[in-house]
């Protein structure tokens, strides 16, 4: 996918990349499909067979590199990944001027990123590939008549060590302006349905601005994030804002690709949790707010059904204009196991 926008992505700078090169391979891929009807119906759905014009050995000997005491992991996916990735570059006939600009872009991601930003994550959530695993890793089996809090990305503006908070408080520092909101609901068991104490939930969101404190110097450290532990009743309740819907960063490779694929950039709003509890699976997830209007069209797909919520007006209350309740429901460790639920090692929340 990265590879193909060469002709166009600005930080192909590699020495063979000229107009004309370009324009002359370009020109002999079509004279060759012109010419070979069996090369041009030869689609990933397979309803051509042709003999590969391309050592068909090739990809096995990358793959026979692989050494006896590589990590087990990595000696079962790898095959698949090259498999895949060769089949890719001989079916679409990727040149090294497209192959460079991918490397490139993936080389300015990885220089756009540090603590306050990470680029390459947002390149591989624009491309939905952060949902998908997201949804590998937390899907319970088909067996299973229901779930736990459905989970969502953790995207790219996570910051480890937010400020622990009492009950009560307001994440909230130097915003005057914006929906004032006092989200509160409890942490269940999802099993059993009984309140889950010293659970601790994880939250950060972004100003009115669009902008997560990191991003912008106007707003105090840790704005907008805080971790919150429940009692025994399980309960939790804080001030926050209503979140606004905002574009991701597109400065970098990330936003060049979505202009590239004629996409917006615009997340809905909504709020990040990460919710756990010892003995529990932690959870990675938003809620979502139903009536922004990109609720429908995210741009990194993350919006699932049951995460959508309502902020229903707040009356009587001066530190309020909105209410939001919501309640988390965690799987142990062990219930998790017996559904088949993916990533149900258990490991320090």
């Amino acid at each position: 996918v990265l590879s193909v926008v060469a002709t166009t992505y600005p930080y192909h700078k590699t020495q063979s990349s000229s107009v004309i090169q370009r324009t002359s391979l370009a020109s002999l891929r079509a004279t060759h499909i012109m010419s070979n009807p069996s090369v041009a119906n030869n689609g990933a759905d397979g309803s051509t067979t042709k003999v590969s014009r391309f050592d068909p050995t090739f990809t096995d000997k990358v793959i026979k590199a692989t050494g006896p005491k590589a990590n087990p992991r990595l000696a079962q996916v790898m095959p698949s990944l090259l498999r895949h990735l060769h089949d890719f570059c001989r079916e679409n006939e990727i040149t090294v001027d497209e192959y460079m600009a991918g490397v490139n872009m993936m080389n300015e991601a990885g220089r756009m990123s540090d603590e306050k930003r990470n680029e390459g994550q947002l390149v591989t959530d624009i491309l939905g590939l952060e949902s998908l695993v997201d949804e590998i890793t937390y899907k319970l089996a088909d067996e299973a008549g229901d779930a736990p809090t459905a989970t969502a990305i953790l995207g790219p503006f996570w910051r480890q060590d937010a400020p622990r908070r009492n009950m009560g408080d307001s994440i909230v520092s130097g915003i005057k302006d914006g929906d004032h909101t006092l989200m509160h609901g409890r942490v269940l068991d999802f099993d059993t349905g009984k309140p889950i104490e010293n659970a601790e939930l994880d939250i950060w969101h972004t100003a009115p601005n669009g902008l997560y404190e990191q991003q912008d110097p106007d707003q105090p450290d840790w704005n907008l994030r805080g971790r919150f532990t429940t009692g025994p009743d399980g309960e939790y309740n804080f001030y926050c804002l209503r979140p606004t819907s905002y574009p991701i960063p597109y400065d970098g490779p990330a936003g060049k690709l979505l202009t590239l694929l004629d996409r917006h950039p615009m997340r809905p709003a909504h709020i990040h949790f990460i919710v756990s509890a010892p003995g529990y699976k932690p959870i990675v997830t938003q809620v979502f707010d139903r009536r922004d209007k990109h609720i429908e069209d995210d741009s990194v797909f993350a919006v699932k059904d049951s995460l959508v919520v309502d902020f229903e007006p707040r009356h009587g209350d001066p530190k309020a204009q909105f209410d939001l309740q919501y309640d988390f429901k965690l799987a142990s460790f062990e219930a998790a196991k017996q559904r088949g639920m993916k990533g149900a090692t258990e490991v320090a929340p």
